[in-house]
Order: C-alpha cells, then structure tokens, then sequence
C-alpha cells in the first residue's frame, strides 16, 4: 500500500516521506536529523528503510538537516545538476555521501522517480512524480513562482499532489516584509499564492487526483484555514464535491498525524 506523510512543511523546514510499508524516499530534510529520525519512528518508519533523499532546491528550508541524516544512515541524494552543485558548494553533503544528478526518469528501489523543472530563484529547483511499486502516483511541486505547462503535465493523473499554496497576496501586500521580499514571493520566481495554487486544483481532480495536500503555507502571509477555503470554494465552484470526488487538507508545520495510506 502506497504511504504518504508530510512530516514538515513551511518556512521553517520541509520534509516529506513517500513510501510503502517495507520502503520509502523522503523529499527534502530541511529539519534537524534527529527531528527526521523521530518524526519517522513515531511513525514506525525505521530510518534506515529510506532509499535516498529527493532534494528539491538548496535552500536551507529544504536543507538544514541533510548532510547529518545522510551521513548517519548512508542515504545517497538525488537531485538536478544545479542543485548537487550548490549542495557541495554550501558544505551541505558530507563527502561520502552521493549527490546523484537527475536528468531523467530514474528507479530508485521500488520506486520510479520522474523529475521536472519547477520555476523558483535558486540554482535548478525541480518537483517530483514517484510512481509506487502499486502503481499509485505521487506528485511534489512545492517553492515554485508559477505553474507551468511542464508542472501541469507532470502532476496530471496523480493520485496524491502535494501543491503550495504559499500565500495571500493581500496578507503579503500589506504585511511587515520589507519590498525587496514582497517582490521576490509574488515573482514568477517565488512562491505560488494561495489563489494560483487553487486554479490548478479542479483540472487535476477531473483527471485523476484525490487527494490533495497544500503545502509551504507561511505563517506570516497566510492561515492554514484560508488557504483551504480559497482551494475549497475553486473545487467547490468547478462542480466537485469534497469527500466524494477529493480530499482537501493543509500540510501543518509539524504534522504529528500519522501517515496517509492509499
């Protein structure tokens, strides 16, 4: 059976694990190590069962914690050739540790992962489609400014999507952050709002997707409730009914639920 956890998610660190019950990836560390490895237990995930860590950017949200969980349980990484780069470049890898360029569909254990090119102001940032041993499919596109027709292909048909839905431009435009800030979030480079996530979500669900996660939510430009109301009343518009056709949540920063199976 196919599993799925947000186990961190926001400005302060993400982390996420897609598996099933004898294996699984996590995408991005961007926690401490130990607060992985008791994340996963509480879970009873064993750590060592993680097959590799997918890294999306190198931004230190996504980061923080790699160069200690990989070292300690021997976890190769996986990521664009932009990404490996600036990982060596920051110390974020131990030596030992393998930084795998992803310039192509590649089997990782059990799992078939399908990287894509996401839109965000770092070195090559990608999102991630992992199709399961079960054949269900999961897609990861969180930190990026926009969503592109290659994003749109690449989360069509999934069972799972894992979206941001960052923020709200008004809570953004009229919030403490300097302009510079305010500029880089709303870019096509930035984060995705809570308004641009949600005009994605009903062609998804037509062809496919049942569950959705919204992730990266900010704790200053946004609220977990309003970035499901904005979502919901899309789906909701669009003739969808939740429950029925979807199931709608918001990834929290530290989710102390279990995993989702599907």
């Amino acid at each position: 059976m196919a599993r799925f956890c947000p186990l961190f998610s926001g400005s302060s660190g993400n982390c996420l694990y897609v598996g099933t019950g004898e294996a699984g990836l996590l995408v991005d560390a961007g926690v401490s190590a130990r607060r992985i490895e008791r994340a996963l237990w509480a879970r009873e995930i064993d750590p060592g069962s993680i097959r590799a860590v997918l890294v999306t950017h190198e931004h230190v949200d996504h980061i923080s914690g790699l160069r200690v969980f990989c070292k300690r349980f021997r976890v190769p990484v996986y990521a664009s050739e932009g990404t490996c780069a600036a990982l060596r470049a920051a110390g974020a890898l131990d030596p030992q540790t393998l930084c795998i360029p992803l310039t192509e569909d590649q089997q990782i254990g059990e799992f078939t992962v399908i990287p894509f090119a996401t839109s965000h102001d770092c070195r090559e940032s990608y999102g991630y489609r992992i199709v399961l041993p079960d054949d269900r499919c999961v897609g990861i596109a969180t930190d990026l400014g926009v969503v592109t027709q290659t994003v749109r292909d690449h989360l069509r048909g999934c069972d799972l999507i894992h979206i941001e839905s960052n923020h709200d431009v008004r809570m953004l435009e009229n919030g403490p952050y300097p302009y510079p800030l305010k500029r880089r979030i709303l870019s096509d480079r930035g984060h995705l709002s809570n308004v641009a996530c949600s005009r994605e979500l009903p062609s998804l669900v037509r062809e496919g997707t049942t569950r959705i996660f919204l992730g990266h939510v900010s704790r200053e430009n946004n609220i977990p409730e309003l970035a499901y109301a904005t979502a919901q009343a899309e789906l909701c518009a669009c003739g969808l009914t939740e429950n029925i056709d979807y199931v709608l949540k918001v990834a929290p920063p530290e989710n102390e639920q279990s995993y989702l199976v599907f």
